[in-house]
Formats: C-alpha cells, structure tokens, sequence
C-alpha cells in the first residue's frame, strides 16, 4: 500500500494515474482519503504503509509579505514534520520519497550541477527545501527507512500551473518576448516520466535530480508553444535594450518586471546533471520539445 501526500497537486495526479489508484491512500486538504492540512495538525492512519510519496508542499512563489515566507517553513518544515509524527505512530513504511527542488542549490546560473554541489539556497522556498531534505534523510536513517529524494526543476506536462501557465497566457496574448535571443538554456523535465520513474527509485533509495537530459532555450520552448496555441513566434529584444530596461526597473524597485538580477537569471543557463539517475535508475527521460502539448 502506497501513501501520497499532495494528491491533488500537479505531480500528484500523474502519480495517481502511474501508479493505480487502487494501490494508493491519498492525503491532502480537499478530495482525498485523509482531507488534513499537514502544517496544523498530526495524521491518523489505520494503514502500515509500505511507501510513502510526499509531494506535498507550498510551491516556490516570490513571497510578498512576511506571513508567505513563514509559509513556506510551517507547510513545507512543519507540515513534513508532522507526516513523519504520524507515521512513527502508525508504523514505519519500508520507503519514503520525498519530492524537493533543485532550487535547493541557491544559484541563479551553472552548467550541469549535480547532487553533490552544495546546498546554497538563502530564499524561504529553498531554505525550507533543505530543512525538509534534513529533516527526512535524518528520520529515515534513524528508523532504517530506504530514503529517495528528487530535485526537480521545472514540470511540464498537460495543463500546467506557474510559471509555465504564465508563460503559455503569455504567448497566447501576444505580449511575450524572447531577450537577448532566448538562448539561455534552462532544465525541465516532463511531469509523467518522474511519476514513472518514483516506484524504481524508492527500492534504490538516494538523491536525484531529474531532467529531460536536453535543457531546452526559452527560444526553443516558446516556439514549440507559439506553434501548438497557432500563433506567430514571439519577438525578441535585443540585449541593450533589454539592459536599459533592467536599469530602470533597478531604479523602480525589486519588484520590477525587470531589474539587472532578473536579467542575468532569464539571459543565463540553468542546467542540473541527471546522470546518476541514469546510471542508477536506468533513467531514459522524453526530451521536453517532443513530449510537451498543452493540452
């Protein structure tokens, strides 16, 4: 028997579908098998779960005010806190895979960073990431318990929210913009391969980052939209304008639609090395640009 948390969420339902729903209790605030908010209260379960999917969490977000930082530690801390209390009461799984971020590694540009680059994040949502990672991989060597954590960085499938939905709306009006070419490469990776890939890990045990192996460019990414919405590719601002643009938005405040920071974080490449997943898993990923529709 298998117990996810955040079964409502964007992995959570394609887990749902990968793994069977007759195999798996779901947890979350609405429409589940445990309706709980894991950051107020302990959980109660009748089941001795042999694994266990946490995937819930507050999703990375700029946070606006103080109470959406502390958000991120009572949901994403205290909330995996709490799942672990009720499993210690319940009775242990044999496995426990916990779904975190690459935003962990704190850095806004690199080249292929694996899993054992340091862990840098100074933001509330990686900050709180690492708490959990710490939090997990301590209570699982503690308790003998096979320990699997993904990083992952952007998911893309069907439908998606965030970032990604942005940028679809974006498209879809006609109001975005490649800078500087779009050429600056980013890794994703497609939503239904990590929910393929979660039942093999968990009886390995470790710590992955997944990626589609290709890292595609934002000018890459919004073609492939632009094409599948039927819209004409975007348009691009050059680099010096983009530059004058970012001074200004220094000037307004951080709060800009661009500012010089945001401009190195969208001109530069993001990669991560999911190498050891290969090597380890048999990780054979669909390349974002082949497998991605809208909907």
């Amino acid at each position: 028997m298998i117990l996810l948390t955040g079964a409502n969420g964007f992995l959570g339902k394609s887990m749902i579908k990968k793994l069977g729903v007759s195999n798996v209790i779901t947890l979350s605030r609405k429409k589940s098998h445990h309706q709980i908010d894991l950051k107020n209260e302990v959980p109660v379960f009748e089941n001795v779960f042999d694994t266990v999917i946490h995937a819930a969490g507050k999703a990375h977000l700029v946070p606006k005010t103080e109470k959406e930082k502390k958000d991120f530690f009572s949901v994403n801390v205290t909330g995996t806190e709490n799942l672990l209390k009720g499993l210690e009461r319940s009775g242990l799984p044999e496995k426990f895979v916990f779904v975190s971020s690459v935003s962990v590694y704190g850095i806004s540009k690199g080249i292929l960073i694996d899993e054992n680059s340091p862990l840098l994040a100074k933001d509330p949502y990686g900050l709180s990431k690492i708490n959990a990672e710490q939090l997990v991989r301590q209570w699982c060597k503690t308790n003998n318990v096979i320990c699997t954590i993904f990083r992952l960085p952007l998911l893309v499938g069907t439908n998606p929210p965030g970032n990604l939905n942005a940028l679809i709306k974006s498209i879809k009006k006609g109001y975005y913009f490649n800078i500087a070419g779009g050429g600056a490469k980013k890794s994703m990776v497609m939503i239904d391969d990590v929910a393929t890939i979660i039942s093999k890990a968990a009886l390995i045990g470790g710590v992955f980052n997944l990626t589609d192996g290709y890292h595609p460019s934002f000018l890459e990414l919004s073609d492939l939209i632009a094409n599948q919405l039927g819209k004409s590719k975007p348009l691009n601002i050059p680099m010096w304008i983009a530059l004058v643009m970012a001074k200004v938005g220094d000037l307004i405040s951080s709060k800009a639609p661009i500012n010089s920071d945001k401009l190195v974080k969208i001109t530069s490449d993001l990669t991560f090395d999911d190498s050891k997943a290969r090597q380890m898993l048999g990780w054979k990923p669909t390349p974002v640009l082949n497998g991605f529709k809208i909907s």
